[in-house]
């Protein structure tokens, strides 16, 4: 009797499965006209083009703010003095963009990790999430910029506070995004779970978690948009390698070109970040609701 319940049980979740959403039934075709993150099926010389014409157009008003305002050398260096110190500096700042970026995904990692183990508390149990979401709330209350001192004075110079920093920051979006998600699933699906005899963990598995994706998806590009701040934010408060140490020294010493030229780099790492996490996402949660 209790082997022909369980395998009954077993057929049930089956079935779940099999009559659960698929991301094929939610595909690329699925956005809206007027999506405005619908792929734009640009190719690469498309967008190639596209780049040079931005690139252009921030080097000529570069140029045209010199030109207008005056601004000395030591206050705005042109580009040419900033491109010639990116290519004599280049070992120096590879380098030091190598150290930043080791914080930047460590921060990501621990960040998303502590986020998404702390929204899935959340949606698992009721107790859990009555005592978490006045601290998440409150924790908001505190700027995290405000803690980089103290940050630096428990871990020293080295790159734990800046992780930290970058996992602080990074913590609330993430886990704000996935439990919204996870709290939002279709009831029909759940309540169509329940009946097939899904347990809360299969709800969790089968229902839940595929219609969270794409919430959890925005909460990683907001991390990944937000994560060098928190690196840089702790690098300028006291560092001994990383971008901003190389800004800070730069300062020092009047090196305004190779000051800017860090500064180029902080912003190519930055933006190649969040494009590089846009793309895997897209590749890994290829499917949206389609718009209302």
């Amino acid at each position: 009797m209790a082997e022909r319940r369980d395998n009954s049980r077993h057929t049930s979740r089956s079935a779940l499965v099999a009559a659960g959403p698929r991301p094929a039934d939610l595909s690329h075709d699925r956005y809206a006209p007027d999506d405005p993150f619908a792929p734009d099926g640009a190719g690469p010389l498309e967008r190639a083009i596209r780049i040079g014409v931005i690139l252009i157009g921030v080097v000529a008003f570069w140029y045209a703010a010199i030109l207008l305002t005056g601004a000395p050398r030591f206050i705005l260096p042109p580009p040419d003095a900033v491109l010639a110190s990116l290519i004599g500096d280049a070992g120096l700042l590879a380098e030091n963009a190598l150290t930043t970026i080791s914080e930047i995904l460590l921060g990501m990692l621990f960040g998303l990790t502590v986020g998404c183990a702390t929204a899935l508390l959340m949606a698992a149990s009721a107790p859990v999430r009555r005592w978490m979401l006045p601290v998440l709330v409150a924790s908001q209350a505190v700027p995290v910029y405000a803690l980089a001192p103290v940050l630096v004075l428990w871990f020293g110079f080295g790159i734990w506070p800046k992780v930290v920093m970058a996992t602080l920051i990074i913590y609330f979006p993430v886990t704000a995004a996935f439990f919204d998600g996870l709290r939002r699933a279709d009831r029909q699906w759940i309540d169509l779970a329940r009946s097939m005899g899904a347990s809360r963990g299969d709800v969790l598995r089968l229902v839940r978690l595929p219609a969270a994706l794409p919430s959890l998806a925005s909460g990683i590009r907001i991390a990944a948009a937000t994560a060098p701040i928190g690196a840089i934010v702790g690098e300028w408060i006291g560092a001994s390698a990383g971008l901003a140490h190389v800004m800070n020294q730069s300062k020092a010493q009047a090196e305004e070109p190779r000051m800017f030229a860090a500064l180029v780099v902080i912003a190519v790492i930055a933006v190649g970040l969040y494009f590089a996490v846009d793309r895997l996402l897209r590749l890994a949660v290829p499917w949206r609701a389609e718009a209302a």
